[in-house]
């Protein structure tokens, strides 16, 4: 690679960087919102309250993320209502005339169901002991949840959902398919433009590589933050105190 590529490369990946990490922290932040009420719905003993949303998190998760993009990019603008919308200029459904937001949508979409199935997991292995608990001192069911059910079930599913937060990194390099330029879009680009394959994508692996290990760093102050009462403890230590 000579010097007067480079330039334009930096460049590209500094705008590409950007937009890959616009959309993970977006469709993360939307898709946590939605799932920690679609996740109290799944663990309903109604199943007229949790069946559909099980068979939301079925769909996306039986369901490759590459197809979930192009459903929402090309499907949409199949139906006429959609086109009706469209003509219209409503400002809602507008936007997924832009590909950034069908690929907001299609990710926000996928998170969040995985993260509901998380966060349910989470919440069915409370320890009955608190809830039992929060009743003994006379806590509404509703202020049971909110101050002891969910903040507990949000602690214990950190480690998970850290994995989570991993994969939907990776995750948006499929929206270059649909015509997005993030990272993985730069580096088709330069390698289309220079015929560089090794630099273009390994100098992209290795964004993509600090970005995971950033989230890792992050994820394991979190946990010795907000899981200190999980971890193992010295007896020989406590012992001596």
């Amino acid at each position: 690679m000579t010097y007067e590529q480079f330039g334009p490369l930096f460049s590209s990946y500094a705008s590409g960087l950007w937009v890959t990490v616009q959309l993970t922290v977006f469709s993360l932040a939307l898709g946590l919102l939605i799932a920690i009420p679609l996740a109290v719905l799944r663990v309903s003993p109604n199943r007229a309250v949790s069946g559909p949303v099980a068979v939301y998190t079925w769909f996306i998760r039986g369901t490759p993320l590459l197809a979930q993009l192009m459903i929402v990019y090309y499907g949409f603008g199949q139906f006429q209502w959609m086109q009706d919308a469209w003509q219209r200029g409503d400002p809602v459904l507008s936007l997924l005339r832009d590909p950034y937001y069908c690929a907001l949508l299609a990710l926000t979409a996928n998170t969040c169901a995985y993260t509901t199935e998380i966060l349910a997991g989470a919440l069915r292995a409370t320890p009955y002991g608190e809830i039992e608990a929060a009743l003994a001192f006379g806590m509404s069911r509703m202020m049971a949840w909110r101050r002891i059910l969910l903040p507990s079930a949000l602690r214990r599913f950190i480690p998970a959902y850290s994995n989570e937060v991993i994969l939907m990194l990776h995750g948006t390099s499929l929206v270059s398919a649909i015509t997005i330029v993030d990272l993985t879009g730069v580096a088709r680009d330069f390698y289309a433009n220079y015929y560089a394959p090794f630099e273009a994508f390994i100098s992209v692996g290795t964004v993509y590589f600090g970005l995971t290990t950033i989230i890792a760093l992050l994820v394991r102050l979190t946990e010795r933050r907000y899981l200190v009462y999980l971890r193992p403890q010295n007896f020989a230590t406590l012992a001596k105190g």
